[in-house]
């Protein structure tokens, strides 16, 4: 659901700019990722790089629209949008902040979200996502390229020609359901074998304290990270702690565990 909410600007965007004059839609689109940012931000949610790359894209494509003219630009608006989205997400990516990671880790459990199975599948994820972009925005680039190369007269609401449809509205909007798909089929599976993956996590004990010590703590604290219905085994510590900034008496330990279902 998260993840609908970030993209529902783009969605919106893309039905108008098919069906209205593309200054509706940019304002419209504009005013909605706008709005998801700042419920964001008075829920106490941390900004997503998706909903602040969406108002800067709206922003820009907004200033270009009334400024250059929307019969100028009427017809590239549809795959100057999509190559805003791969640029954001392309750019969140390189910065490790993938958007994909973001809104996945809000459905999850903290300990889930920690593990190196959640990293591996959401950068799968992510990529997959901007392959899909990239995809889209070449399509959608085709018959403006065309009109400019050959003069084919194609616009982005013009359902007559075959050029104009296919690769403005049925190939783009295919992959994009495509991902979402595949998206929520590899988050899934993670899910589902999330009980077989190791967590790790750290703990603060004394300095002095024993391994029996040490072990006891390291359970405590995994048990409390699981939640209700589940428990920590096959509890490991760290062969070594980290003195804690400011207090040479306590250390900060690694562990490692797993997670089951709690017996009865």
């Amino acid at each position: 659901m998260g993840m609908l909410v970030g993209l529902a600007p783009w969605i919106v965007y893309w039905v108008l700019i098919g069906n209205v004059q593309a200054t509706l839609a940019v304002v419209v689109a504009l005013a909605i990722a706008v709005a998801v940012l700042a419920i964001g931000r008075t829920a106490g949610h941390s900004e997503h790089w998706l909903e602040v790359g969406s108002v800067a894209t709206f922003l820009v494509l907004a200033v270009v629209t009334f400024a250059v003219g929307e019969s100028v630009v009427q017809q590239w608006l549809l795959s100057l949008s999509i190559a805003g989205i791969l640029l954001v997400a392309l750019v969140g990516q390189l910065v490790g902040r993938p958007f994909v990671r973001q809104f996945a880790a809000a459905e999850h459990p903290p300990d889930v979200v920690k593990t190196e199975l959640f990293d591996r599948i959401t950068k799968l994820v992510s990529w997959a996502w901007i392959a899909v972009f990239a995809g889209m925005t070449v399509s959608a680039a085709i018959p403006p390229l065309a009109q400019q190369l050959f003069g084919h007269h194609v616009t982005g609401r013009d359902a007559t020609t075959p050029l104009s449809f296919v690769c403005s509205w049925v190939i783009p909007f295919s992959l994009f359901g495509a991902v979402i798909v595949v998206s929520r089929v590899l988050l899934d599976r993670m899910l589902a074998g999330a009980d077989d993956i190791v967590r790790s996590t750290s703990f603060v004990a004394y300095d002095e304290a024993t391994i029996d010590e040490l072990y006891y703590l390291a359970q405590e604290h995994a048990d409390r990270e699981v939640g209700p219905g589940k428990e920590a085994y096959n509890v490991k510590v760290g062969g070594m702690g980290t003195p804690l900034t400011g207090d040479a008496s306590r250390k900060s330990w690694p562990s490692t565990y797993k997670v089951r279902d709690r017996r009865r």
